[in-house]
């Protein structure tokens, strides 16, 4: 996924920057609904949070893609 986000324009990485965010945002709410439930499947929760480490890692590099590098 590296080299692909370092070929992208800023404007398609801020777009794909809010995709990846809508998506984690629509997990956490599934993962809520979920654990709501008085009988939850423990193994589909475990795997949406899962999904959601990923997407959190994702937007990080994304984001740290977007600045600039300082040098100090």
């Amino acid at each position: 996924m590296t080299d692909q986000i370092d070929a992208l324009p800023d404007a398609a990485i801020r777009s794909e920057l809010a995709l990846r965010r809508q998506e984690h945002q629509d997990l956490d709410a599934a993962v809520r609904a979920l654990e709501e439930q008085h009988r939850a499947d423990q193994l589909q929760i475990a795997r949406l949070k899962k999904k959601k480490l990923i997407l959190r890692d994702q937007i990080a590099k994304l984001e740290d893609r977007l600045r600039p590098d300082i040098i100090a």
